[in-house]
């Protein structure tokens, strides 16, 4: 990390002139450490990621001065004991309205490029504006949020640390809030450490990653299919942009991407999350209709809708025993081995980490 030092200016007029005055340090950057095998973060050249923005960052996720009522934070309901999500089928606001969708996790959202269930945006930034302001979310507008912070004495002097300036605009919010959540790696879990040694799984384990990463060849060879949508390392979709239908429905209360897109080879599609720290995250799918992994893995083997509009090519395929079968027809076992094997993608260091905390 490279210290940078304030130049010093002279006073006005020569002897016995005025004192001089240092010009304001500048924000010091930030190291943020890759785990092995992650993709090369790729962080926006006018949002450079300093220690300042990012303390910044971290205290303005959990100001509830930012909600109309006061009451809630981004950290209400992205709560780092539950890997940033919160326990909830569908995320609640702050006149207690629930919204049409759960809360996704922000863990290593620092890879993201599509954001939201169905994408809705690109850069943490621009989506970061949407639940402050969403009525059925902070209910605040930003502009509103803005002149709260700017009228207290705390956050002024950290906005000049931070972007050496004590005006505190939309923008930096923003940026600031962007920092901070672009710190949140977690890359420290049992997986990553036997990826790395291949060693500490038990038999279990083992054979619950080979059917993650095994494509089922009818008849042959058997999996699980899990890794075409929740791509290693990341185990998601969001950093590869892709939108997948699962198979939930017939037809489409909630339509996704294509909500968006207005194409109909999209109705139905939404993002494949991460699967890092999954068993903290319950409940499960954008809808929050499944309680448990045990009813995840249940319907991916059992109760996928074959008929379903735009359905995954990788599910109607994958059959595990023709000409019988009629789904992926994971056993018992397969199905303990998968869970098993999710399990130890959780990162007890992530959730512990103190850097992620409430400050205030």
């Amino acid at each position: 990390m490279a210290a940078l030092l304030g130049a010093v200016s002279c006073g006005k007029g020569g002897s016995g002139g005025e004192d001089p005055t240092p010009t304001p340090a500048k924000p010091t950057a930030y190291t943020l450490t890759v785990p092995a095998g992650f993709p090369t973060p790729v962080v926006p050249a006018d949002n450079p990621l300093t220690n300042e923005g990012v303390a910044l960052g971290r205290k303005l996720f959990y100001e509830k001065a930012l909600s109309s009522t006061g009451t809630m934070s981004c950290g209400s309901c992205h709560q780092q004991s539950k890997a940033f999500t919160d326990g909830l089928p569908l995320a609640v606001g702050v006149d207690g309205v629930a919204n049409p969708r759960g809360t996704m996790s922000l863990t290593n959202v620092l890879w993201s490029t599509q954001l939201t269930w169905d994408g809705a945006f690109t850069t943490l930034e621009t989506q970061a504006q949407k639940p402050l302001e969403n009525p059925i979310e902070l209910h605040q507008l930003l502009a509103t949020s803005v002149a709260k912070l700017q009228a207290s004495a705390v956050y002024p002097p950290l906005f000049q640390a931070a972007f050496g300036t004590n005006t505190i605009t939309t923008d930096l919010t923003l940026k600031a809030l962007a920092q901070f959540e672009r710190t949140l790696v977690s890359g420290n879990s049992r997986y990553d450490k036997f990826m790395q040694t291949r060693t500490g799984f038990s038999a279990d384990e083992r054979a619950g990653l080979q059917l993650y990463t095994t494509h089922i060849a009818p008849g042959s060879v058997r999996g699980a299919e899990c890794f075409h949508c929740h791509t290693q390392p990341l185990m998601s979709s969001n950093y590869e942009g892709k939108f997948f239908n699962n198979g939930l429905d017939l037809t489409f209360a909630d339509p996704g991407r294509g909500g968006l897109s207005k194409l109909a080879v999209d109705q139905g599609k939404f993002i494949a999350p991460t699967l890092r720290n999954i068993a903290l995250t319950a409940p499960y799918m954008h809808d929050g209709r499944f309680k448990t992994l045990d009813e995840v893995l249940d319907h991916y083997s059992d109760h996928v809708q074959m008929a379903s509009p735009n359905l995954d090519p990788n599910l109607i395929l994958g059959i595990n025993d023709p000409p019988f079968g009629t789904h992926m027809d994971l056993t018992a076992t397969e199905k303990r081995q998968v869970i098993a094997f999710l399990k130890t993608l959780t990162d007890s260091t992530f959730i512990a980490d103190k850097r992620f905390s409430d400050p205030n």
